[in-house]
């Protein structure tokens, strides 16, 4: 019982802690750009249910903890409906009932009465707050860590492989993938994982002679210790640790701002990339995660950060910097979402809003409804999905299908 109630805090405490961090600083991307175009909020909780702590500063602003610590929430004054778009005949009774409650004029300072452009960027900014937050976790990883490279020389050659039918050799030197310099082995798993079924053309280094050999990676079957058993595709390379191969640079703050950014846009790219070929029907989803893949992730690298030195000065280091990475792609995968154009996410939002901006009037009320209900449908089907390839990378219906 002790031993599954210390595994349920390794994998469940880090997921919490890290979820309620990123979305309540989306929320706050919210809630400093509407307060500095004066919009008038209620509420901002962090947590969800019962209360435990409240306090209203001198704007009328309710600041909120619940006990339920699943990310958080911004309420501004008026909202309607759950899609947070009123049509033309909801934007008139709103009007007229905080006319009536406060006054001419009080009305400028809802929300759903600033100018087109100020709304669009209140609801881009949570979004925007993740993608700068993950900026500046990773501008002090890199700053703290440096960087690091190291060149994707083959060690090991797998026999009945796609790598070992191309004719790739031990020493082999890769400097290009389909025309594309590569410095890293980073740089060609993360390509050869994008590719399953299509064939890749790798420029290799061989004795100072350059050669063009061509591997079609194929998915299999892999146990990993952070994101469980999922089909992943490979060429069948093991890569080698030569320290010529090895590079490391320090990088000042400028420097590293500017990895963060590079590395920010390679895994958004890659998101788009893998979340397209899902659609085609190339992919079969295993490396998407849901709530669980992310907990399961969460717990995984926090073990990992434990277990690779027993000081507790390097654990601390150690768990800092996972954390710090860990926490910069969560909040990478949190924007992207949210910026997809359903109608329940700021992408949907910011559609309508381009519906407003050609139409000059806001979306009708039918619409909305209707956008509201395919996008909670679509919202509850990814969630499904994900999920299900979450709990098949838990091996959990292997173990059900076993207790007969």
């Amino acid at each position: 019982m002790t031993g599954f109630l210390g595994q349920a805090l390794l994998y469940i405490v880090p997921f919490l802690l890290v979820l309620t961090f990123i979305v309540t600083i989306h929320e706050l991307g919210h809630f400093l750009v509407a307060r500095a175009f004066g919009v008038k909020i209620d509420r901002f909780s962090v947590g969800f249910g019962k209360t435990i702590f409240s306090r209203t500063d001198r704007h009328g602003t309710e600041w909120r903890m619940a006990w339920l610590p699943l990310g958080g929430y911004v309420k501004f004054s008026g909202d309607l409906d759950a899609s947070s778009v009123p049509d033309q005949a909801g934007l008139a009774e709103l009007r007229q009932r905080v006319i009536a409650e406060h006054g001419p004029g009080a009305e400028r300072d809802y929300f759903h009465f600033k100018p087109l452009w100020q709304r669009a960027l209140i609801v881009a900014a949570g979004p925007a707050a993740n993608f700068l937050l993950a900026m500046v976790l990773f501008t002090l990883l890199f700053s703290a860590v440096g960087e690091q490279v190291l060149a994707p020389r083959v060690a090991v050659v797998e026999a009945g492989t796609p790598a070992a039918a191309a004719g790739f050799q031990r020493n082999d030197l890769i400097k290009a993938i389909d025309g594309r310099p590569v410095a890293d082995t980073s740089d060609v798993t993360r390509t050869v994982m994008m590719s399953a079924g299509d064939p890749l053309r790798f420029t290799v280094d061989r004795d100072g002679r350059e050669i063009v050999l061509v591997a079609t990676p194929q998915r299999r079957l892999e146990n990993d210790q952070i994101a469980g058993r999922v089909r992943i595709a490979r060429i069948g390379l093991g890569m080698d640790r030569r320290i010529e191969d090895f590079s490391f640079r320090r990088l000042n703050p400028v420097e590293a701002f500017g990895k963060g950014v590079e590395t920010i846009g390679s895994t958004v790219a890659t998101t788009g990339t893998y979340i397209g070929r899902i659609f085609m029907g190339k992919e079969s989803g295993d490396l998407l995660n849901g709530p669980i893949g992310i907990a399961k992730a969460a717990g995984g690298v926090t073990q990992q950060a434990v277990s690779a030195n027993p000081d507790p000065g390097w654990m601390a280091a150690n768990l800092a910097l996972t954390f710090l990475s860990f926490a910069a792609l969560v909040s990478i995968g949190i924007g992207t979402v949210n910026l997809l154009p359903i109608p329940v996410l700021d992408g949907g939002h910011l559609l309508f809003y381009g519906y407003e901006a050609v139409a000059r009037r806001p979306v009708p009320a039918r619409v909305q409804e209707v956008g509201y209900r395919v996008g909670l449908a679509l919202l509850a089907g990814l969630m499904l999905f994900a999920t299900w390839h979450d709990l098949q990378k838990l091996s959990l219906f292997k173990f059900l299908g076993g207790l007969a």
